[in-house]
C-alpha cells in the first residue's frame, strides 16, 4: 500500500467538512479540490546560451520532482532577436500525490524562507477559481544546492482548482494551510 500526501489526508479529514459546512454543498463531490499545479521557469538568456536552459531544467526537476517540459516562443519578436520556435523555458504539471507533496513543501518551508516574508497576496485569483505565484528565486526550496546555482532565476506557480469562485478558492487555500497575507486594518 502506497503512503497517501500528508495535505491529503489533510483535505479529506478538515478541509472538506469545513467546506462543506461553511458553503453547504450537496455532496463531497460538489466540494472544491486541487485540479493540478503548473510551475514554469522563464529562460530569456536561453536565446545566446541552450545550456542555461538545461541547467534551468535541472533545477526544476529537482523542485517538482519529475522531468519538465522545454516551452518554445510562439511568436518571432525582432526587438528580442527572438524566432518562432525558440526554446525559452520550461514548466512542469503536477497531479496526484506529487502536487499534494509540492504544495506541503511549498507552504511549509519554502515560503517561510523567502526574506520579509508577510504572507502571499490574496488578490492574484484570476476569477475563476485559480491562483497564481510568482517567487524571485529558486533557492528557497531546499533540493537546490547553491554552490552549483549559475544564474538565480524566478518561478510562477499556478494552482488550478476545480472551485467556481474565488472566494471558494481562497478558504480551500486558506484551510490547506497557504498564508495569505493580512488585510492592512
Amino acid at each position: 500500500m502506497t503512503e497517501q500526501a500528508r495535505l491529503r489526508e489533510v483535505y479529506a479529514t478538515k478541509v472538506m467538512p469545513a467546506l462543506i459546512s461553511k458553503f453547504g454543498y450537496p455532496n463531497a463531490l460538489a466540494v472544491p479540490r486541487l485540479e493540478k499545479i503548473v510551475i514554469n521557469v522563464g529562460v530569456g538568456d536561453a536565446i545566446q546560451s541552450i545550456k542555461l536552459l538545461d541547467a534551468a531544467a535541472a533545477e526544476l526537476a529537482l523542485i517538482a520532482g519529475q522531468k519538465p517540459i522545454i516551452t518554445r516562443a510562439r511568436k518571432s519578436i525582432a526587438n528580442f532577436k527572438l524566432r518562432e520556435g525558440n526554446p525559452i523555458g520550461c514548466a512542469v504539471t503536477l497531479r496526484g500525490r506529487h502536487m499534494y507533496e509540492f504544495l506541503d513543501r511549498l507552504i511549509g518551508i519554502a515560503l517561510p524562507r523567502v526574506r520579509d516574508f508577510r504572507g502571499v497576496p490574496t488578490r492574484s485569483f484570476d476569477g475563476r477559481g485559480n491562483y497564481t505565484l510568482g517567487l524571485q528565486d529558486q533557492l528557497v526550496f531546499l533540493e537546490v544546492n547553491y554552490s552549483k546555482v549559475e544564474k538565480i532565476r524566478g518561478m510562477n506557480i499556478s494552482i488550478v482548482t476545480t472551485s467556481r469562485t474565488d472566494e471558494e478558492a481562497r478558504e480551500l487555500l486558506r484551510l490547506l494551510g497557504m498564508p495569505f497575507r493580512k488585510a492592512a486594518a
